[in-house]
């Protein structure tokens, strides 16, 4: 959870100092942009997992 919390306060710090600097946002502005990194994480994941049952 220590993490997640960390992660959260990077991302907030670091788009506070990019409005402040008026630069664009350094992420997707939208939901469907958000949702294709969640998918690449879990696809990554998902390698990760099935990768000894395609490995025997």
């Amino acid at each position: 959870m220590n993490e997640i919390f960390m992660a959260l306060l990077a991302g907030s710090i670091v788009g506070f100092i990019f409005a402040l600097l008026r630069l664009p946002i350094p992420a997707p502005p939208v939901l469907s942009g958000i949702m294709g990194i969640i998918g690449i994480f879990l696809g990554y994941k998902a390698f990760a997992l099935l990768l000894p049952l395609i490995t025997k």
